[in-house]
């Protein structure tokens, strides 16, 4: 079962890290799994770059820009969110709690219509808050915040603080948010993915190039490539560049993931015990 796995997965991987290192004409006949040179890599990283004046890493930017602009907002929102829901008792709680599964379940490109609606009765289409603003909208977040703090977080700790003279809000800033700490890492490092990733909103919501997410700007590199789309003229993209420039976009997922292992694993485990 592993072996068929390691197929699956990891030569689809392995493939497109040998493919940047390949000429076109390699790509197509040479052993897939075999290197190319450190010239052709070259190469391709030069004709990438030369790409509509360094617009890969125009795109890498709006993509970082965007992504942690609404990181940012949905810590604020998602945990403080997250906790209320756990602790406290309130008029619709339930209600409220049905609704944020609901959205949670539904898939993204059936959200994007209403959005650009909501987006557009305020003018904002074409800005940058208008990716920002539904990125930063994440009920996962709340939920998972939600079944940690109902299950992992002792609430007679939360009434000594409240005896020692605690306000309602130090008790969430002094005492719950830093025993939160390992949810707060897994619900950052799971919308900042979320958002990296999403390519159908910025398409529809962003109307010029130099706004793209690079998710977006790979979708630009593919209908450039001469044998997807035959009337492509002088900005043909080879496709070792696009398997290049696809390994960009993946780079700084995967070295936030590396660091951030640990934290991720104890905001796993968080909750599966009941205290």
């Amino acid at each position: 079962m592993l072996a068929l796995f390691l197929v699956f997965f990891v030569l689809p991987a392995l493939w497109l890290l040998l493919a940047a290192t390949k000429t076109d004409h390699q790509l197509v006949h040479s052993n897939p799994l075999s290197f190319g040179s450190w010239q052709a890599l070259r190469a391709n990283w030069n004709a990438l770059t030369a790409y509509q004046d360094d617009a890969v890493f125009l795109w890498l930017r709006n993509s970082a820009l965007y992504s942690f602009l609404a990181l940012v907002i949905t810590l604020c929102v998602a945990i403080p969110a997250g906790y209320g829901l756990a602790m406290t008792e309130f008029k619709g709680r339930h209600t409220l709690l049905i609704a944020t599964l609901v959205v949670m379940l539904m898939p993204n490109a059936t959200l994007v219509v209403p959005l650009f609606l909501e987006v557009n009765a305020v003018h904002l289409i074409g800005s940058m808050w208008s990716i920002i603003l539904p990125y930063a909208f994440y009920p996962f977040g709340v939920y998972l915040t939600y079944i940690y703090f109902s299950t992992a977080l002792p609430k007679e700790l939360l009434d000594a603080a409240r005896l020692d003279g605690c306000s309602e809000f130090g008790v969430f800033r002094r005492v719950a948010l830093p025993l939160a700490a390992p949810v707060v890492a897994l619900v950052a490092f799971f919308s900042f993915v979320a958002n990296w990733t999403n390519y159908f909103l910025p398409y529809v919501m962003l109307p010029e190039s130099r706004q793209f997410p690079v998710q977006v700007g790979l979708g630009t590199l593919l209908n450039d490539v001469p044998q997807f789309n035959p009337t492509v003229g002088s900005l043909a993209v080879q496709r070792p560049e696009l398997a290049l420039a696809t390994l960009l976009s993946i780079t700084p997922v995967l070295i936030i993931f590396l660091f951030s292992q640990r934290f991720l694993v104890a905001g796993m485990l968080a909750g599966a015990t009941k205290s």
